[in-house]
């Protein structure tokens, strides 16, 4: 009984963080993880029990993902006009993320179940467990960063793309998508219907790519 508490909890941390001045640090997904990573350490309660008792938010996330169907649907004729460009630029970000992943990785003379983690932490949190299993990674490690990754791409993003004019929704939604994945995207639904539908592709090619490419290089 005692598991069920975090489910309103949790809705309660996302709900408080939602009201907060929109500035780039307080980032609603960002600011309900600490406090929610916060009440789990101050209490002492095991991760294990937090899953069980959110287990129906963990099930909606395959329903919220379908529902992406949606805005590709509205806006399928704009995506089909320029479904070069965003192949191209999708190809080029996840090549990016994969050889930036791997150039630290050997700079700084990782482990490489970290030097897999880095490198697949473009990927959605899926994909990149998928390629830790397959590489003999650490899964954890991999989803923690993947997920590290989506927050901090829709936390900066926006506002990094601002500094350097980048306004066309298409770019600014494929961007995050292969960045940031999940989280990039819904952030770029927040923005325009075509930036969150463009960013749903780019997670799509840019997930993709890396599921593709990891294996051969490592």
């Amino acid at each position: 009984m005692g598991e069920l508490i975090w489910l309103p909890v949790t809705a309660g941390a996302y709900g408080i963080a939602l009201l907060l001045p929109r500035r780039p640090l307080l980032n609603p997904t960002l600011v309900a993880m600490a406090a929610l990573v916060a009440t789990l350490l101050v209490t002492g309660v095991p991760y294990a029990s937090y899953s069980h008792g959110t287990s129906p938010l963990t099930a909606l996330l395959g329903p919220a993902v379908v529902a992406l169907a949606v805005p590709l649907h509205r806006e399928r004729e704009t995506l089909r006009r320029h479904a070069g460009t965003i192949t191209l630029g999708a190809a080029a970000g996840a090549s990016c993320a994969i050889a930036v992943g791997f150039a630290a990785a050997a700079a700084m003379h990782l482990a490489p179940a970290w030097a897999l983690a880095l490198t697949s932490r473009s990927a959605t949190a899926p994909i990149s467990i998928a390629l830790a299993g397959e590489l003999h990674g650490a899964a954890a490690l991999s989803a923690v960063l993947s997920i590290l990754a989506g927050v901090a791409g829709a936390t900066l993003g926006p506002r990094w793309l601002d500094l350097v004019r980048v306004r066309h929704p298409l770019a600014r939604g494929l961007a995050h998508g292969v960045a940031s994945h999940g989280i990039g995207t819904a952030r770029m639904l927040h923005e325009t219907r075509l930036a969150g539908a463009t960013a749903a592709v780019g997670m799509a090619l840019g997930g993709a790519i890396v599921a593709l490419a990891l294996p051969f290089v490592y």
